[in-house]
């Protein structure tokens, strides 16, 4: 399963990692992700959420 927040839709994006000599070379980054169990259609689901979803309120979690 892809690592994506399943809100928003935020994934893992590329660039150049940029050494002190200015080297470059290719790596990741990573959303911050947590395994929530939400309310989803009025049912408690496990999804995975952004960090920026969950403080935003986008998010129901359940109880």
């Amino acid at each position: 399963m892809a690592r994506v927040c399943e809100i928003c839709k935020k994934g893992k994006v590329s660039g150049n990692k940029i050494s002190h000599s200015n080297r470059h070379s290719r790596r990741t980054w990573e959303p911050n992700l947590k395994r929530v169990k939400a309310v989803v259609n009025g049912t408690i689901k496990r999804i995975n959420v952004c960090t920026r979803c969950l403080r935003s309120g986008k998010v129901k979690r359940a109880l």
